[in-house]
């Protein structure tokens, strides 16, 4: 069940007042009609800010999911000096994670929507907007330093798929969220997701098209003193070690998520995902070492 807010109105304090101008992600932005994945039986807030929302679980007290859109052409390169992270006074502190998970540990911030990937726009305040609200911790998740740091190949994947993959003068749409699971640690009253996914959808000559991807930190978490060990990932993932990225049918992401992608896996421009529509979870993972792996017709060694 998604609740949808309201624009705040005047009575609101005037940081919540700030946000009336906020329309989220547009579902016709690609000229064909992308709608937010949904959660069925499951509680959902959605919260929309500048180019971009987030459909938050408030049982998890993270996103479940969150739907960027990317129009290359207008991207600004813009600093985050003096930006600093926010609860979102829309909703109550207790349905957010703040500071108190952070603090004094080796535990990062993560950005779900890529703060580089949003901020763009026809004048500078737009992506001045646009680069704040990526602060909010409504839009981040719980990552080990050294994952959340390191790991440039999943950093760079948005830019790769918007230099590359898309025809609708550079456009894309980029979903991103927690695999959550049984295993993963509980830490200060939050649960620390162990698995990551992200779903490019584009326009691949007039036609739309997604691709699938999955992070895995779990080998850096096990190296942090005080964040509980996870747990042993059976056969519902591959080995996955430090730094590996995989791109993986959109189906499994569906199972793995709850997340409503029927649409996506219609599209999905894996080779694998098609011709075997029926393969176990995680069986036709395909790791990347490269950016040039990312190549569609997958002609390229990797």
């Amino acid at each position: 069940m998604d609740v949808t807010l309201p624009a705040p109105q005047t009575a609101h304090t005037a940081t919540a007042a700030s946000f009336a101008n906020r329309e989220g992600f547009d579902e016709d932005f690609l000229g064909v009609m992308v709608p937010i994945p949904t959660l069925d039986g499951i509680e959902t807030i959605l919260l929309p800010y500048m180019h971009f929302s987030v459909l938050l679980r408030p049982d998890k007290r993270l996103a479940a999911v969150t739907a960027l859109e990317i129009d290359g052409a207008k991207l600004m390169d813009l600093d985050r000096s003096g930006i600093q992270w926010r609860l979102d006074p829309r909703i109550g502190e207790d349905l957010q994670t703040g500071e108190r998970v952070y603090a004094r540990n080796d535990i990062d911030r993560g950005h779900l929507v890529r703060r580089a990937s949003a901020v763009w726009g026809d004048t500078r305040t737009e992506a001045a907007t646009a680069n704040e609200d990526t602060f909010h911790y409504t839009n981040a998740a719980p990552q080990a330093a050294k994952f959340n740091q390191g790991l440039e190949l999943w950093l760079g994947l948005e830019s790769y798929l918007l230099e590359n993959a898309a025809d609708n003068g550079r456009r894309l749409i980029v979903f991103t969220g927690p695999i959550f699971s049984d295993l993963d640690p509980v830490y200060r009253g939050v649960e620390i997701p162990l698995r990551y996914f992200k779903i490019a959808v584009f326009l691949q000559e007039g036609s739309l098209a997604a691709t699938g991807y999955v992070v895995d930190q779990t080998p850096q978490l096990a190296d942090l003193d005080d964040v509980p060990k996870p747990g042993t990932v059976g056969d519902d993932a591959p080995p996955l070690g430090p730094f590996r990225t995989f791109q993986v049918p959109i189906r499994d992401l569906a199972a793995l998520t709850g997340l409503n992608l029927a649409q996506l896996i219609a599209v999905d421009r894996m080779p694998i995902a098609a011709a075997l529509p029926s393969a176990r979870i995680t069986s036709t993972w395909r790791e990347l070492s490269s950016p040039e792996c990312l190549d569609l017709d997958f002609d390229l060694p990797c």
